[in-house]
């Protein structure tokens, strides 16, 4: 599977204000690039925080390029994907509709009646549990993604899970674009949260940059070795 991670940050690398609400960080131009890269993807994923935040649809804006993916013979939005250890995604979450196949990463802290509900609610919960049995083992449900013809995934953070995918080892591509705007505090959500890095640290090779509304895109490769 080959795994691209992207992401819109302030200057000073927050996704969102301490209060971790939705805030418009790039503009139109970027809104079409990051849709290009959804029309590309066959799976698009966030995590439970971002669901229960934003209540984001996780479908393409632009018609033609949903008529252009039945046209090769793919579902008109690629599949949509919740990291969502304990079941919290809410039952009337947009991303349950009909528009896509939602899969919900679980762990098998989960209770069984909260799998059916979701279950009943349009998702499809695949247990994929850690090593202490109350996390999702991201590495795991990659594959458990690949095995259901997942080639192609997109990660849209939130921080939590971009650091998951980093720790994992399982990011190919990062793209960043970042805003030109400062929005600070220690405890807004910044690109890569969780434990973090201690003593080694992945390595991004960059290639390239470009600007789009009054922000840059980074694009990096990610290494397979670690700095």
């Amino acid at each position: 599977m080959h795994v691209v991670v992207n992401a819109a940050q302030s200057v000073d690398g927050k996704l969102a204000t301490r209060r971790r609400e939705q805030l418009r960080i790039s503009g139109a131009e970027d809104f079409d690039r990051v849709d290009r890269v959804r029309a590309a993807a066959d799976a698009v994923l966030v995590g439970v925080g971002t669901v229960i935040a934003d209540d984001p649809h996780l479908t393409l804006d632009e018609e033609d390029r949903r008529v252009e993916r039945l046209r090769n013979g793919r579902p008109g939005n690629p599949a949509r994907v919740v990291v969502d250890s304990t079941g919290r995604t809410p039952a009337d979450a947009r991303i349950l509709d009909d528009a896509a196949t939602t899969y919900l990463l679980v762990s098998p802290a989960t209770s069984d009646e909260r799998r059916e509900a979701l279950e009943i609610a349009g998702a499809e919960v695949v247990v994929v549990g850690d090593d202490d049995g109350d996390g999702v083992d991201i590495a795991t449900g990659f594959d458990a993604l690949a095995e259901r013809g997942i080639d192609r995934l997109m990660v849209e953070g939130g921080g939590e899970v971009i650091y998951s995918c980093f720790a994992a080892g399982v990011v190919d591509e990062l793209h960043v674009y970042v805003g030109s705007m400062v929005i600070g505090g220690r405890d807004a959500p910044t690109l890569a949260d969780g434990e973090g890095f201690t003593e080694s640290f992945p390595r991004l090779d960059l290639v390239g940059t470009e600007r789009f509304d009054d922000g840059v895109v980074l694009s990096y490769e990610v290494g397979n070795g670690e700095s």
